[in-house]
């Protein structure tokens, strides 16, 4: 047990260890702006706009779900232009950074690893940096950079469309006026309810797409490395997300 307890810990600090070169040789390599600014512009088409359809699918049926949810929750005990209240705050504050993020954990964090899991394997990494290439500033930083800005836009649409879904259903199901769903809308809203969820979104882009690049040219083992680090970085950046995700909501209190 001793020497299970040993290994374990050994392993690690080998993880936090080669996590702490990752990140430095990243922070090395973004003076190399000529190199990275360019790649980038392709990512946040790839991380951006074709990952926006997935976020408003699911964004514009949580918003119906929300105003259902809520009238079921206020009948008979609390005004029903509540509704507004609940849909707003929970698209921006909750639902729509997180089930967003969650969304393109599979997609985005899948697609990173296992893309650059299968350059680690077929050796192309490596002939980067053979050819005197920095594998961080044409692989890493431009997948980064592109996550961290590209997430808060797309979680942006995703609660416009969560909110306009929710009046819609509060229009047509639920009997309730616009002036009315608008009156709970603006009841309780501060500004800072629309930051706080496109910073947070930002962090979990951060996170999805530092998670994919470390998995995917850390994969080993061919074919089936591949298909584990694209399984690991999934689940890491789940894990991850709703990790940030707690640690956001108690500095908001």
């Amino acid at each position: 047990m001793i020497t299970a307890l040993g290994r374990n810990t050994a392993a690690t600090v080998r993880s936090v260890g080669r996590l702490g070169q990752f990140l430095s040789d990243t922070v090395r390599a973004l003076p190399d702006v000529g190199i990275w600014f360019p790649l980038t512009i392709t990512q946040m088409r790839r991380v951006g706009v074709d990952s926006l359809p997935v976020a408003l699918f699911i964004a514009a049926f949580t918003g119906i779900v929300l105003a259902l949810q809520a009238s079921y929750t206020f009948t008979g005990t609390v005004p029903l232009y509540f509704v507004g209240t609940l849909v707003g705050k929970t698209m921006m504050l909750e639902l729509g950074p997180v089930l967003a993020g969650l969304a393109l954990a599979g997609r985005v964090g899948a697609s990173m690893a296992a893309e650059l899991g299968t350059m680690r394997v077929t050796e192309q990494v490596d002939a980067l940096e053979t050819l005197a290439y920095d594998p961080q500033s044409f692989l890493v930083i431009p997948r980064i950079v592109a996550g961290t800005t590209m997430f808060p836009v797309i979680v942006a649409f995703a609660i416009a469309v969560g909110i306009t879904t929710g009046w819609l259903t509060s229009l047509g199901l639920l009997g309730l006026s616009t002036p009315d769903f608008l009156k709970g809308l603006k009841l309780f809203y501060v500004f800072k309810d629309v930051w706080y969820g496109l910073f947070k979104s930002a962090t979990f882009g951060f996170t999805i797409t530092l998670v994919g690049c470390v998995v995917g040219l850390g994969t080993r083992g061919g074919a089936e490395g591949v298909g584990l680090s694209t399984t690991r970085a999934v689940v890491y950046s789940a894990v991850l997300l709703l990790v940030l995700d707690a640690f956001w909501a108690m500095t908001i209190l």
